[in-house]
């Protein structure tokens, strides 16, 4: 009996969600019977259209499919054992669990997410590497809003009331939500995902969760459902949880920060550091690949309009690709740390990005840096927002960056590169189309 068979027996599951991330992060895919899933297992029927990759977070396909095949393939869900669980909030016994695509041929979808961060992690695997990253997901809490052109406001509380200061690490500004928690952390715990520390944030209602340190594509999908899980949580008490990357005007923006490291695969030590604590050359090199590359990758850590509204000066999001010793201004911190802990943080990526493609991106740079051995600039000491502003300032303009690097193209794919620009420019110039309430209040008569 197969691994994905004994789990769905032995747990009397009735039903199976077959997920697949899409470009947005979206969960995509079928729900079927079990019968008829371990059905498919053995005759390899589970099947979707290969457009699902160059969907629209609006739902829409750009006009020139071309980075598609002109007949829109089928492409075959193969259900990945290690990823199954239990759906913990529905009354029926449920599983879900998260496919990989092929083609007919047998070849990988090199346009999925996860098969992307695959390709990159091979290489990392190709020189004895790996990898292990621990990120942090900040997300906002926000009342139940139908209405679109209305601005989003905090919840109200246990207390009656909204929060209306700064509450960062406040004990009780979290408990204001605790019952909203407590099924977070009961669904993570039934789900086996390894969340950590829940601290409050500076924006009203804003949360941070910390998730342990792994493997990258296991933490990949972790945050992937994570993700689900929150907003499922939160809907129960008539609540949304938001991971936009800036939701409110007045309220910080939210982040999704990468620590990283790198381990010998055989021996599992730490290849950032040497045993008197200094930092190795590979370690500088990793730095001084996210500092040259990540301002052309942006597109997959800022992946939306919105996610530009972050990165301005006066906040906590970093501007521009410096790094410091445990320094929280900069684009890359490199914390305090034992030799066997060394590790840098990335925190450019938003809470809006994809996991899969955010992780693809960073350690994409990192990898170019350490093969090609370039040197990272001094470290920054004191405030890096006092110093150039050197990432894209908005959708359009990362872009360009991101179509114009050759060397992302060698490790990401040069195929999945034009499927990530198609849906990006297709979303950005809907966008384009919409006039704001701003424009309406400031423009209609003045001007």
């Amino acid at each position: 009996m197969s691994t994905l068979e004994e789990f769905i027996r032995s747990r009397r599951i009735t039903e199976v969600e077959c997920l697949v991330p899409d470009m947005a992060g979206i969960a995509r895919g079928k729900i079927v019977p079990a019968e008829k899933f371990l059905r498919i297992l053995r005759d390899r029927g589970l099947r979707l259209p290969e457009s699902i990759f160059i969907q629209t977070v609006t739902g829409e396909y750009p006009e020139d499919e071309d980075v598609t095949s002109v007949e829109n393939w089928d492409v075959y869900m193969t259900p990945d054992p290690a990823t199954v669980r239990v759906v913990p909030w529905y009354n029926e016994p449920t599983a879900q669990v998260i496919c990989d695509c092929f083609y007919a041929d047998g070849t990988t979808v090199d346009i999925s997410p996860r098969s992307v961060l695959k390709r990159v992690l091979a290489l990392y695997e190709a020189r004895g590497w790996k990898p292990i990253v621990a990120p942090e997901l900040e997300f906002f809490l926000v009342a139940v809003n139908k209405d679109p052109d209305y601005p989003l406001v905090p919840p109200v509380g246990r207390s009656g009331r909204q929060e209306s200061g700064r509450q960062a690490y406040g004990i009780d500004a979290v408990n204001e939500f605790d019952p909203i928690f407590e099924d977070v952390y009961d669904f993570c715990e039934k789900q086996e995902i390894d969340v950590d520390t829940m601290s409050h944030e500076a924006g009203a209602a804003q949360i941070e969760i910390n998730f342990n340190h792994g493997e990258a594509l296991e933490l990949a999908d972790q945050v992937f459902l994570f993700k689900r899980t929150v907003r499922e949580a939160a809907i129960r008490h008539q609540v949304y949880a938001t991971f936009m990357a800036k939701p409110m005007q007045n309220e910080p923006g939210s982040a999704m920060h990468v620590h990283q490291s790198l381990v010998d695969a055989k021996t599992g030590v730490n290849l950032f550091a040497n045993a008197d604590g200094s930092d190795t050359p590979l370690f500088m090199s990793f730095i001084a690949g996210l500092q040259k590359y990540l301002p052309y990758a942006m597109p997959l850590l800022a992946p939306n309009v919105n996610s530009y509204r972050r990165l301005v000066q006066g906040s906590d999001a970093p501007i521009n690709v410096h790094w410091g010793r445990d320094n929280r201004t900069t684009g890359f911190r490199v914390p305090v740390s034992p030799p066997e802990a060394r590790r840098v943080e990335n925190r450019v990526a938003g809470a809006d990005a994809n996991p899969y493609l955010a992780l693809a991106a960073s350690l994409a740079c990192g990898y170019i840096g350490m093969t090609h051995e370039l040197e990272p600039s001094d470290p920054v000491k004191g405030s890096a927002h006092r110093l150039a502003f050197s990432l894209p300032r908005h959708q359009g303009d990362a872009l360009n960056k991101f179509n114009s690097c050759k060397p992302l193209k060698e490790v990401l794919g040069e195929r999945f590169i034009s499927a990530v620009s198609y849906v990006k420019q297709a979303e950005y110039d809907a966008y384009q189309r919409v006039i704001s309430s701003w424009e309406r209040e400031n423009l209609l008569l003045n001007v």
